[in-house]
């Protein structure tokens, strides 16, 4: 098979499979959205979500799933797979929190609808001839756990990848659904300390060059492309008022719609920082502070199916123009292996991803919609797929695509 059979039109899975997913749902909605309670009450950050990950492994344990946790050399990564078909089907799990805030991002339903949609594609494996693999990927937030499972393999053997993201207002179009890329990197300075309440000729001051650099840099903001995002804060700084700062280090991103827009513009706020090394005399370097991250590329089959099996759940999919927002390392997952990242509407949720009241809303009886209409929407999605690549060992087998250069497996 090749992935030129995922380029045409996706036509639905079979009723008998539809069916038999919906009735899987009587199965596994209970712990499933269990599963999300515990991990909303007990939020993780970026690599220590022990519990989180712990509570997925034994989720899937319970569905007859084989799970390594701490996978692909990760501590919190997991991997759980069912079935031996020739065709793997690859679900996400996000699981991590943020800071002070918990899951202000809702990463227990990302989570719960994951292992949802897994166990309901587990009820039919065997008549679609697949291997579900269910991944737990830590760190989303920061940190990018899918771009080093990526680089481990963990995608090696997968034919397309699903996940679905909770969010406020009404479902969208999942072809319309972007994000941004965004490089996260820090500039240290090198200057030489002196004494701040003398003359101090022989002090270098790396304070100044991380000054001039931000100053630098908010000019510049005037001269980036529109959707170019830029920001920086100084991580260190001093030590004492009376010492003369001797080292400096500036974390900062940059956000835009493509990779290559994200280097052009980190290279340009590169040189504000070189310009305050030049003009205080210090040395200075950087680095990447967590590995970039890709804008999702949606492929348009997938999508496609999401919407339609969206509709049929009975939600109303709404068309989306507005600007790309947010980041995710779902979007590295997509230049690779045909991907989707969905969205899915918490009904009446009105509240902004990444404050306390979104906290509030990723949890109940909304939230808990979101879940398993995600879950069935994933699972129903996956089997149209499977459908359409059997259908194009036939019909569209070596077929020349765009998409073609995309994965790796084939």
């Amino acid at each position: 098979m090749t992935i030129a059979a995922l380029k045409q039109s996706c036509q639905p899975a079979s009723h008998e499979i539809r069916d038999v997913l919906l009735a899987s749902r009587a199965g596994w909605a209970e712990p499933v959205l269990a599963l999300s309670t515990e991990i909303h009450a007990h939020p993780e950050l970026a690599f220590a979500e022990h519990h989180a990950s712990a509570c997925v492994a034994d989720a899937l344990r319970a569905a007859g799933f084989a799970v390594r946790v701490g996978a692909f050399g990760l501590d919190t990564a997991v991997e759980g797979s069912y079935g031996d078909g020739d065709i793997t089907v690859a679900i996400c799990a996000e699981y991590d929190a943020l800071p002070g805030i918990g899951h202000a991002c809702g990463h227990n339903i990302i989570a719960a609808a994951g292992v949802g949609a897994a166990i309901a594609l587990a009820s039919v494996a065997d008549t679609l001839g697949i291997r579900v693999k269910l991944l737990g990927t830590p760190a989303e937030e920061h940190g990018g756990g899918k771009i080093l499972m990526l680089k481990a393999g963990a995608w090696d053997d997968v034919d397309f990848s699903l996940m679905v993201h909770g969010g406020p207002g009404q479902d969208l179009r999942c072809a319309d659904v972007r994000t941004q890329a965004v490089a996260r990197f820090d500039v240290s300075f090198q200057g030489l300390p002196g004494h701040a309440g003398a003359p101090s000729p022989e002090g270098v001051n790396a304070a100044n060059a991380a000054t001039i650099g931000l100053v630098a840099m908010g000019l510049l903001r005037q001269h980036l492309p529109d959707g170019v995002r830029a920001n920086a804060f100084v991580a260190e700084g001093g030590e004492a008022t009376n010492i003369i700062p001797s080292s400096t280090r500036v974390r900062a991103e940059v956000r835009a719609d493509t990779l290559e827009a994200v280097e052009t513009a980190r290279r340009r706020i590169l040189a504000c920082f070189e310009g305050g090394a030049v003009a205080t005399g210090c040395s200075w370097s950087w680095e990447d502070a967590e590995p970039t991250y890709a804008d999702v590329m949606q492929h348009p089959v997938l999508a496609d199916a999401w919407d339609r099996n969206l509709a049929f759940l009975g939600r109303s999919p709404q068309p989306y123009a507005g600007a790309p927002g947010g980041s995710t390392d779902m979007g590295n997952v997509s230049h690779v292996v045909p991907s989707i990242h969905a969205l899915i509407a918490i009904e009446g949720c009105s509240s902004a991803p990444h404050t306390p009241q979104f906290t509030g809303d990723a949890i109940g009886p909304a939230a808990e919609g979101a879940v398993v209409d995600g879950a069935l929407a994933l699972a129903l999605t996956a089997a149209d797929a499977v459908a359409h690549m059997r259908a194009g060992e036939v019909l569209s087998a070596g077929d020349a695509t765009d998409d073609s250069k995309r994965h790796t497996r084939r």
